[in-house]
């Protein structure tokens, strides 16, 4: 049993020895650079979604009125905009990219489907094959990172969602379930299983892989820190006061974590004693939602995994947020016909899916080393693979892309491409940022102008 360990000061090439047992897969003291891509379904209210540039107006397309005749048009003087004002403490870090492209969401000839193909090219970019049984897509950019770092961390890579996958059927217009259910793919014809239970998540990220073990660990209630106390304490008393402050915050982090799923699975239990319930259901949106944004941290932070994705629902998605007084069903009020009270719940939703979003911002910002914050050393992607919802729209995506990138993101800007631009080229900068480049990806024609320094 072994638990990966934050990168503390006391890991240079003399010390690391002496910490082999306790920081097992932690790898060399280079601060490595993390992926992670959030998918959000049906769109945005484009108009409460773009952010404000000072001194500049837009036309009625969200274009900025501009004289300039330059390609990228990037402002450093903004603000967030009423979708994204969870964002505001963070906007230095973060960069907004607009008029990016799926084209091969469109319908072209294959007609209606869009939600499917919205979430079948989101990280891929790649044509689905219209087919509710033999489908084949394309491999996404978080397993391109993850095959080129195969063998560097205790997991290529973690995927997540708060809804599981139907890989069988048609749930879009004759497209398989599979297209709408998974953002990560291996493979032309294999999406990647997302994990939607934290407790799950949590045993296949930090635990042995022996489901009899830990159906004992669980049936007895011990921690999975406590099983490796012994050599904690041991680290402990070897490491200086700096590296001892890291190592409480994280082990702290941990079993706060623990105790979280625990209370939920307890909640769960006594809320239907009379059925047998799934381990670690969360029926909370919010509270599911920061538990898997939890464990998307501390896997970066024990360098378990650098690659990570999660679908806060799957594409075209029907979750209600009674939470924050919104009863109607989210794709059903995203064909919102421009009626004024649900384009104010939709915009109500949008505001809200970022503020989860800005969590996990501040989370990863929350943690550092001597490399800098968490957030610093990686590239997060957050967005939605239809721009307009009710037009079904696939051009001027709504992309949020935050970090540091290890120092190859300039942040803090809104990056306007005043020609469409393949999302794909994001995708390849992206890959060029992890050191994982890669020639092509689906419809890509080079790297993003402009992102990269």
């Amino acid at each position: 049993m072994s638990l990966g360990l934050p990168l503390l000061e006391s890991m240079t090439p003399a010390s690391t020895s002496a910490f082999a047992s306790a920081s097992a897969g932690q790898g060399d003291a280079a601060a490595p650079v993390r992926m992670a891509c959030v998918f959000v379904p049906n769109g945005v209210i484009q108009d409460e979604w773009r952010p404000i540039i000072n001194g500049h107006e837009r036309d009625r397309r969200g274009n900025i009125v501009s004289d300039s005749r330059t390609p990228l048009l990037s402002f450093k003087d903004w603000r967030c905009s009423a979708s994204l004002a969870p964002l505001e403490p963070f906007k230095h870090k973060v960069n907004i990219v607009e008029n990016l492209a799926l084209d091969n969401g469109r319908g072209k000839h294959d007609g209606a489907g869009d939600h499917a193909r919205g979430g079948a090219t989101f990280l891929t970019a790649a044509r689905p094959v219209k087919t509710s049984s033999n489908i084949r897509l394309g491999i996404s950019v978080d397993q391109v990172a993850a095959t080129a770092l195969a063998g560097q961390t205790t997991l290529p890579s973690i995927e997540l969602g708060l809804n599981g996958s139907r890989n069988a059927g048609s749930c879009d217009s004759g497209y398989s379930c599979a297209y709408s259910s998974n953002i990560s793919w291996k493979n032309e014809t294999q999406p990647m299983p997302k994990e939607t239970i934290p407790r799950l998540a949590f045993e296949r990220m930090f635990g042995s892989g022996d489901a009899t073990a830990q159906r004992e660990r669980r049936e007895v209630r011990r921690s999975i820190l406590d099983i490796v106390r012994h050599d904690a304490d041991k680290l402990m008393r070897q490491v200086g006061a700096t590296d001892k402050r890291k190592l409480d915050e994280y082990f702290t982090s941990i079993r706060e974590i623990e105790k979280r799923i625990e209370r939920t699975e307890a909640e769960d239990l006594a809320a239907m004693p009379d059925l047998e319930v799934p381990v670690g259901r969360v029926e909370e949106f919010r509270e599911h939602a920061r538990l898997m944004f939890d464990l998307m941290v501390v896997g970066f932070q024990t360098d378990t995994t650098r690659v990570a994705t999660l679908m806060l629902d799957t594409a075209g998605g029907n979750r209600t947020y009674r939470e924050i007084g919104v009863n109607d069903a989210h794709h059903g009020l995203s064909h919102h016909r421009n009626r004024e009270d649900n384009v104010s719940k939709l915009q109500k939703i949008d505001h809200y899916l970022v503020e989860q979003f800005a969590y996990f911002v501040e989370k990863l910002e929350s943690v550092s080393d001597a490399h800098g914050t968490l957030l610093d050393q990686s590239i997060v992607l957050y967005g939605s693979g239809l721009g307009d919802g009710n037009r079904h729209t696939h051009h001027d995506l709504p992309i949020v892309l935050a970090g540091g990138g290890g120092g190859r993101l300039e942040t803090g800007r809104v990056m306007r491409y005043q020609s469409e631009q393949p999302m794909a080229n994001l995708y390849l900068s992206m890959l060029d940022c992890m050191g994982t480049p890669a020639e092509s990806m689906g419809d890509s024609t080079g790297l993003l102008d402009g992102l990269l320094t």
